[in-house]
């Protein structure tokens, strides 16, 4: 029966080239086609929808994902229906198709299982500014197995780092990073702006042992509590849910400034709150207003140098050639 079903080209029998394999073929080409118009039909759905503004990028983001696992799931559960309605042809075909994946496609199982740790934990959000495979930048894309990350610059304290950066500062370099999902199992995810949209600051300022300190800290003080995040500015909504999620108190946030003695001059370091994107900016500010200041004071920064105190004794003989 099954042999004079078969098909038949130029005489010789197709394997598995069966009538009914060919309406299967056909749902199937049928389903993908439906599958990815329904995903994209929705998402534009909810482009048009949600627009284009900031603060409904995290909405849009998840609709999205929600939009193609869907597409994803009726995918799989299509396909498995067209080709196996037997469940002993089902389970056969489970064992060999899981036993060469396993095998051949490790990477991006991992990569996918990734996906769905990053989603299920909450790791990181589109917009989010994070650190993922050595990359520093703000994620705008997350698929199923890569993850799209609009690179940024270095601080110079991490000029150093791989890869190496020709901005140095946490301001976009133009390049769009993509990085497997499987990163997350390999090292620790940084992020930025999860929770808590702020990180800390320090500006050191070398003073001379001679100058008014006192003076100088007071406008290191001045020039962080003008531009830098101050405690009324700051979101009690931010700081109670880290306390809510994890028990961290975030204390006082106001300017404050450390010194330290050093060989050659006195250390002081005002530590400020600034918003994650932005800093360079409000540094950029404080250094020119207080550098302004300090001149204007008459004072310096001070700076490595070296004092001669002595000199060895040179004798100097004198040679004259007879006319």
């Amino acid at each position: 029966m099954e042999g004079s079903e078969a098909l038949r080209l130029f005489g010789i029998t197709l394997v598995g080239a069966t009538p009914e394999n060919g309406k299967k073929l056909l749902l199937t080409i049928f389903l993908v086609t439906a599958a990815v118009l329904f995903a994209t039909v929705g998402r534009w759905l909810l482009a048009g929808t949600l627009g284009q503004r900031a603060r409904l990028n995290r909405s849009r983001f998840w609709a999205r994902q929600a939009v193609g696992l869907l597409a994803g799931a009726i995918l799989v559960l299509g396909i498995v229906s067209i080709w196996f309605d037997d469940p002993t042809r089902l389970t056969t075909g489970l064992g060999l198709v899981t036993a060469g994946v396993a095998f051949a496609l490790q990477r991006v199982i991992t990569a996918i299982a990734g996906y769905f740790v990053i989603l299920r934990g909450k790791t990181f959000n589109v917009g989010d500014r994070i650190v993922m495979g050595g990359v520093r930048g703000d994620v705008i894309a997350l698929s199923f197995m890569q993850t799209k990350i609009l690179e940024m610059g270095q601080p110079p304290p991490v000029s150093g780092a791989e890869p190496a950066m020709w901005v140095h500062s946490r301001q976009f370099t133009g390049r769009i990073v993509t990085v497997s999902n499987d990163k997350i199992f390999d090292e620790p995810i940084y992020n930025y702006t999860y929770h808590f949209p702020y990180v800390w600051e320090e500006i050191r300022l070398p003073v001379k042992y001679g100058d008014d300190r006192v003076a100088a800290e007071a406008i290191l003080l001045e020039s962080a509590r003008r531009h830098a995040i101050r405690q009324d500015q700051l979101d009690p909504r931010h700081g109670a849910d880290l306390e809510r999620r994890y028990g961290i108190r975030i204390g006082d946030v106001e300017p404050k400034v450390y010194w330290r003695l050093t060989d050659n001059w006195l250390e002081l370091t005002v530590r400020f709150l600034s918003p994650d994107h932005g800093t360079r900016e409000i540094k950029d500010a404080m250094s020119r207003e207080i550098l302004s200041r300090l001149e204007a004071q008459g004072m310096g920064l001070a700076s490595a140098t070296f004092e001669i105190t002595g000199l060895p004794v040179l004798t100097v003989n004198q040679r004259t050639e007879p006319k």
